[in-house]
């Protein structure tokens, strides 16, 4: 029998950050988008290196959650047939208006593999039109298997800890859920992101 991994399928901007922080908290050891991010630079997208490495990975952790994960679903879901995928949705206007802020016009060949361009900036409908398909076709794949899988909508309030641990067999955490990206959090990341990038810049002169 396959190990049982949790796969949180649901595209960057859907509580991504806080779902890893709670799967860390029951004692997954959580994969995120951190090891892909030198594949989202200006040159040339080597698709088969960053396939392997989600295979790599996919190997070495027992949850994964943001980017590439979702786009990686069938292919994990065949290789770990006793995993779980957790999907979280959130309005479109919302969930492209979260990703506007967070990317603008920012150059990123990751963006660009999955939604056909680079950044939201002047591309809204494509942005969304990419979002809604790949939350209709998980819903649609998995759909007659609610033992795997489970579909959850942000704005609701269904993202807590009763629904994750009821579905994964999980005692729930007199904690209360991890909410991440709060504006404080962002700037206090944006600051010492910066400050990294500055020193390293000092540094190399």
């Amino acid at each position: 029998m396959s190990e049982m991994k949790v796969f949180c399928v649901g595209f960057q901007k859907t509580s991504t950050t806080s779902l890893g922080l709670a799967l860390d908290f029951l004692g997954y050891k959580v994969c995120g988008y951190n090891p892909f991010r030198g594949f989202a630079g200006k040159g040339d997208f080597d698709l088969k290196s960053f396939e392997n490495l989600v295979y790599e990975l996919s190997e070495q952790y027992n949850a994964f959650k943001d980017t590439p994960w979702p786009l990686f679903y069938k292919e994990m879901d065949e290789k770990y047939p006793e995993s779980k995928f957790i999907l979280v949705v959130r309005d479109t206007d919302k969930w492209f208006l979260s990703a506007l802020k967070d990317f603008k016009s920012t150059e990123n060949a990751i963006h660009h593999y999955i939604y056909g361009v680079s950044y939201p900036e002047g591309n809204e409908n494509i942005f969304k039109k990419r979002y809604e398909e790949h939350n209709n076709d998980v819903i649609k794949y998995f759909e007659h298997r609610p033992n795997d899988f489970l579909c959850l909508n942000l704005e609701a309030g269904e993202v807590n800890w009763e629904n994750i641990c009821n579905f994964l067999g999980k005692a729930i955490p007199n904690k209360q859920w991890p909410h991440a990206n709060t504006a404080q959090r962002k700037k206090i990341k944006t600051f010492f992101r910066r400050l990294k990038g500055f020193i390293v810049k000092i540094y190399n002169k």
